[in-house]
């Protein structure tokens, strides 16, 4: 009965912590989007610098702990010293600790949670550069769009460009360059090319040619 508990206590963090990273509208979209989210945190995520695990040692509170990643990758456990972390699954982080600890304790039990997905946020950013009045890296929210970022970074500036802008959206193996009619979307409503943003998206305004 205490296992099961235990189990329904921890699905149950991971997803209040899936629902705290992923917010999307309650559309067809959004729900594949978080569908997606949801398999990336649980199988496919691979920890990174700063994000904070909680590690839970069944029966042994004391060996329990809530720690970040530090900048070499690795945490730090007790009895077992440093684990390398970063580059990992918390599956597989989990394993490896369940893995030095049989060493000390029979048939180990160990959960590894992210509470934390500061890595994560880092990478899923978006980028707004050039002729801007405040170039900025702003977090990625689901919705935005060209628009938003560039108004979130005080528009553009008195010497810019702003039918020249580029949209850069890293790819598999290339990087695609979409163009923005900046101006008709500020100055004439056209939205023709106010595309819908993707986290690691890059958009820059280029100055004007003298």
């Amino acid at each position: 009965m205490n296992l099961l508990r235990i189990v329904s206590a921890l699905l149950a963090g991971m997803i209040l912590l899936v629902s705290g990273c992923a917010s999307v509208p309650d559309t067809g979209e959004g729900k594949e989007e978080a569908n997606r989210f949801t398999s990336y945190v649980e199988g496919d995520y691979r920890i990174g610098v700063d994000d904070r695990l909680q590690i839970t040692v069944w029966r042994n509170p004391e060996l329990s702990l809530t720690v970040p990643v530090r900048p070499d990758g690795k945490i730090s456990a007790p009895l077992i010293g440093d684990v390398q972390a970063g580059g990992n699954t918390p599956t597989q982080v989990a394993a490896i600790i369940k893995d030095k600890l049989s060493a000390y304790i029979r048939e180990p039990n160990v959960a590894v949670i992210l509470t934390e997905l500061r890595s994560h946020e880092f990478l899923s950013r978006v980028r707004v550069t050039g002729a801007v009045r405040t170039p900025r890296s702003m977090p990625y929210r689901p919705g935005m769009t060209v628009l938003d970022a560039v108004l979130e970074a005080g528009g553009v500036n008195d010497f810019a460009s702003p039918n020249r802008t580029k949209l850069y959206r890293k790819g598999k193996t290339k990087t695609d360059v979409l163009e923005i009619d900046l101006t008709d979307i500020l100055t004439k409503g056209k939205l023709e090319s106010n595309f819908e943003l993707r986290p690691g998206d890059v958009v820059t305004v280029p100055e004007r040619l003298f």
